[in-house]
């Protein structure tokens, strides 16, 4: 399945400025013929926008929702992206994967918040593993500090995550998240990760770019720069299958001996 990566901030502020920057890059994507498009977290409202966090939140299936679903039904590619999301009084820092027909197939809530500036405008989600069927590959959903913690990946592994989409807010000085710990991640848990950043400055964050599309095999299918980009990779299924028989890492675990962990 053909994955785009679009590494932007786009318009901290404006979520019309940030679905019109969207709708042009899934006409791009689509044209490269990508089945799914992911941008970044918090990609519809901007990351560093401070109690606008609260004021631009919007409902799962809300007119941004709707927006993003027409977006990826006129192109004819799923679309993957991070926003704030209102739930009553409660706002989370969410990512959404909508179908090519428009249809919302996961809705993920961030488990890690990741500083004063996240744990002060959010509230954890409390559900780990989001997953949908798409185009035969078993895609889930996490963002930014979620991929760091280990056990959060593994999880993901032993629930049969083929692709996990991860919306991201990466910056400096901590590039060696996107450069060394995410392709280790995908060989160590026998699955490709779609890691999609943020780039330049907002506010006080520097925001270091460097999306990739890792392996199965640890290698980078596709790593953007420091500057706005589009890159494109395949995550294929029957690579996918070669690499979890020659690496027996999940077969070979022994979860006897890691209760101590929980």
């Amino acid at each position: 399945m053909r994955t785009a990566l679009l590494q932007s901030s786009g318009r901290p502020g404006s979520i019309a400025e940030n679905l019109k920057a969207l709708d042009e890059a899934a006409g791009r994507a689509a044209a490269a013929g990508a089945a799914l498009l992911a941008a970044p977290e918090l990609f519809l409202t901007g990351y560093a926008i401070g109690d606008g966090v609260a004021r631009l939140a919007e409902p799962a299936d809300g007119d941004s929702a709707d927006a993003v679903a027409e977006i990826a039904g006129r192109h004819g590619l799923a679309i993957a992206y991070g926003y704030p999301e209102r739930d009553g009084g409660t706002v989370y820092n969410s990512a959404q994967l909508i179908s090519a027909d428009g249809t919302r197939l996961a809705n993920y809530r961030k488990t890690h918040l990741f500083g004063c500036f996240e744990r002060d405008h959010f509230t954890p989600g409390g559900q780990p593993v989001v997953q949908a069927e798409l185009n035969g590959l078993t895609v889930g959903l996490m963002i930014c500090y979620d991929v760091e913690f280990p056990e959060n990946v593994r999880a993901h592994a032993l629930a049969g995550t083929d692709l996990l989409v991860v919306p991201t807010a990466q910056m400096h000085p901590f590039q060696f998240v996107a450069e060394s710990l995410v392709p280790v991640r995908a060989w160590e848990n026998q699955m490709y990760v779609a890691y999609v950043n943020r780039v330049g400055h907002e506010g006080d964050f520097e925001f270091v770019g460097l999306s990739v599309l890792a392996g199965p095999d640890g290698v980078a299918r596709a790593r953007a720069g420091r500057e706005e980009q589009l890159v494109l990779a395949d995550a294929d299924p029957r690579f996918l299958a070669a690499a979890r028989e020659a690496n027996p890492y999940l077969k070979d675990r022994r979860p006897g001996l890691y209760r101590s962990l929980v």
